[in-house]
């Protein structure tokens, strides 16, 4: 008979770690959200560009990430923390996640865009915005007029 992985895991755990979800979270919904209401419009996850970054300005030519400091492992951040309990498979997995990041960012390198990654402890602050701003320029100036009209 096999073994089922992670058996040894508390079922409360278990269901904590199956609710969360991997795109539409609270600091992406977040960031979607003040860009559109400043006037930037942007697509969203898509399939032909590596790593299927959160948000993309495709005539810009830039993709963001918005990452969670714990799974991307933010470097000296305190949420970026490895739990004590199986760290033998955390360390690793996580691990795997930062360098599957930076994969995934060189590709888009490469392809000519400028991957940026905004971190859900900096959501906080409005240092991620004022970044993001002078990243991406004024909005376009369709719907920069159409927000003063109003």
């Amino acid at each position: 008979m096999s073994r089922q992985p992670f058996e040894d895991v508390d079922p409360v755990r278990r269901r904590i770690m199956a609710s969360i979800r991997g795109r539409d979270t609270k600091p992406e919904l977040l960031v979607r959200s003040t860009l559109h209401r400043l006037g930037y419009r942007y697509t969203l996850h898509p399939r032909h560009l590596p790593g299927r970054p959160d948000i993309v300005f495709p005539r810009r030519k830039v993709a963001i990430w918005v990452h969670g400091c714990f799974w991307h492992q933010h470097h000296g951040c305190p949420l970026a923390h490895v739990p004590r309990t199986r760290e033998g498979y955390w360390g690793p997995k996580l691990a795997r996640n930062v360098e599957r990041d930076k994969e995934k960012a060189d590709a888009l390198r490469a392809l000519g865009w400028h991957p940026h990654v905004v971190w859900e402890c900096e959501l906080q602050k409005q240092d991620w915005l004022l970044r993001l701003k002078r990243l991406l320029g004024p909005p376009s100036r369709l719907h920069a007029t159409a927000l003063t009209c109003w």
